[in-house]
């Protein structure tokens, strides 16, 4: 009896520490104070617990940007000319792999080619540097003909065939394989002068 009653003074005693030492919760996401190691909690809140008062916002980091998005045009800004160089060692940067894949785009010829045409792929690689499945279309300038789109995806296709399989670094290979890579080709050439 005893210890019941020791159990429940105990137990409000606590609840009444708790209150006093409220933590303050902040609803701003990843607004994180630094963490020590001696630190009894996490210093922001992970987790949701049934025995805490008030709100719980739990501060998960959600993977934004997880896929790899490249603008490759046909003629590069002069600022962006160093971009366009391929590398002259197997790729083992994000940086290399956009570097090399611009350098890959050959535009169809200029009979064959509109002006400001744009067209987007989303395709994977695997660890061999190779495809996985054909890249997939995703977005085309609206208004375009189908013999424009088919003529620009066929030179897409026949761009990246001429580049596979990239030499990639073991790292990077196992980083990449199986990752979406999205490019978007931009024909900024003036055509017809």
């Amino acid at each position: 009896m005893w210890r019941g009653i020791l159990v429940l003074i105990l137990l409000a005693i606590s609840t009444v520490a708790a209150d006093a030492q409220r933590r303050e919760i902040n609803p701003i996401p990843f607004s994180h104070e630094p963490c020590s190691v001696l630190d009894g909690r996490p210093c922001t809140p992970s987790y949701c617990s049934p025995l805490e008062p008030g709100p719980c916002i739990p501060e998960i980091d959600y993977p934004y940007g997880q896929n790899l998005q490249l603008t490759v045009e046909s003629v590069p800004a002069e600022a962006d000319r160093a971009k366009y160089q391929r590398p002259d060692h197997d790729l083992d940067t994000i940086g290399d792999l956009f570097a090399e894949l611009r350098t890959c785009w050959s535009p169809p010829p200029s009979d064959n080619a509109r002006a400001g045409m744009q067209m987007s792929v989303r395709f994977s690689f695997n660890k061999a540097g190779g495809l996985i499945g054909p890249p997939r279309l995703t977005y085309a300038t609206a208004g375009v003909p189908a013999d424009t789109r088919t003529t620009y995806l066929n030179a897409i296709n026949s761009s990246l065939k001429a580049c596979l399989p990239l030499k990639f670094t073991g790292g990077l290979g196992g980083a990449l394989a199986g990752r979406p890579i999205a490019i978007r080709y931009v024909d900024n050439r003036e055509l017809g002068k």
